[in-house]
């Protein structure tokens, strides 16, 4: 077994208050987008209270190109990753230099050098640390990054490794789409990190035990997230099938791969989920007949910092440890593809 040292987030400092956020889409896309009114609902219904950004504010009310937003992701993402990585370490009492393994999972920017690679310098990590950058997990990137993280821990019995996810996905936020999917993407969207020290072997109980992890892929559902690209940055794609979706072929999925890791749902004492946003939340606990509003964390985390694509479920995960985890426990989260990931947690008393 994988023991699981530590869970840390980080969020930047610019708030943003979702009846603020309103006020403002309303300014820009009102006089713009035929059908905003309607549409204007979803800052509401979304369930969120506040959400946190990379830049200030006023910054997302401007045009910006590629340069602009990558120059906006490399700094914010970059002062993320520091932020939630020394707090891990922090808590797992240790150095950076006892890190022999950094896996990074991004899917908000483009950076080369990589994130790791920019914060190694003023985090003093080893010269020979083995970095592991990730791109294109989106909101399924948590799970699976964490999942891939105690691979290679298991490959390497003794070592540490530091898994980081971080996203800015205000950033995508576009005044120049007149879509739903914009209009969704900005009452939903903040940015936020979580990291995670993992390690195979020793005498160390750690927080939990990660046992196994899987994905399932579903054929032909390419459009249903993921980005559009074009000389401005990213566009959100969110297919408004997406709940429905869920709803009608989560429970197999997760049947299939509870099934390979083998345990039967019977025996998950609680499944700790990606809150993408309030009707996804209500479409899992369908989908896995949970009782309605079971998945409490997930909904308090959404409130609290919107969604940030794949730092997001460990958010729930951190809340939960603090509550008291028990028993075993299965992180969940859909991501494009369209790809279902899950990993089992054991805790450790």
């Amino acid at each position: 077994m994988v023991a699981l040292l530590t869970v840390a987030t980080a969020v930047p400092v610019n708030e943003f208050p979702q009846a603020e956020v309103a006020r403002r889409a309303s300014l820009h896309f009102g006089g713009r987008y035929a059908d905003f009114e309607r549409m204007a609902r979803v800052f509401a219904s979304a369930g969120i209270k506040r959400r946190y950004g990379i830049m200030p504010m006023d910054w997302y009310e401007s045009a910006h190109g590629w340069p602009e937003r990558t120059a906006a992701f490399t700094e914010g993402a970059t002062a993320l990753f520091i932020a939630a990585a020394a707090k891990a370490l922090h808590n797992a009492g240790l150095a950076p230099a006892d890190i022999d393994t950094i896996v990074t999972v991004s899917s908000t920017g483009i950076a080369a050098p990589s994130l790791e690679t920019r914060a190694a310098q003023s985090m003093n990590f080893r010269a020979d640390v083995a970095r592991v950058p990730v791109f294109g997990l989106g909101c399924a990137g948590g799970v699976s990054g964490l999942g891939l993280a105690a691979k290679l821990a298991r490959a390497a019995p003794g070592s540490n490794v530091l898994f980081v996810a971080v996203e800015a996905c205000t950033l995508a936020v576009r005044l120049d789409q007149m879509s739903k999917a914009n209009i969704v993407a900005t009452a939903l969207f903040g940015d936020g990190a979580a990291a995670c020290v993992v390690r195979e072997g020793g005498s160390d109980r750690g927080l939990a035990r990660i046992e196994t992890a899987a994905e399932y892929m579903w054929p032909d559902t390419l459009g249903i997230m993921g980005w559009s690209v074009d000389p401005e940055g990213f566009g959100v794609i969110f297919d408004r099938s997406i709940p429905p979706f869920a709803v009608d072929h989560l429970g197999a999925a997760m049947t299939h791969l509870l099934a390979r890791m083998d345990i039967a749902q019977r025996d998950v004492d609680r499944f700790v989920c990606h809150p993408g946003g309030p009707k996804v939340i209500d479409a899992i606990e369908i989908a896995l007949s949970l009782p309605t509003g079971s998945l409490d964390h997930e909904r308090q985390v959404l409130a609290a910092f919107g969604n940030m694509s794949a730092p997001t479920v460990l958010f729930v995960l951190e809340r939960l440890l603090a509550a008291g985890l028990s028993g075993k426990n299965v992180l969940a989260a859909l991501g494009p593809g369209f790809t279902l990931a899950a990993l089992t947690l054991s805790a450790t008393t």
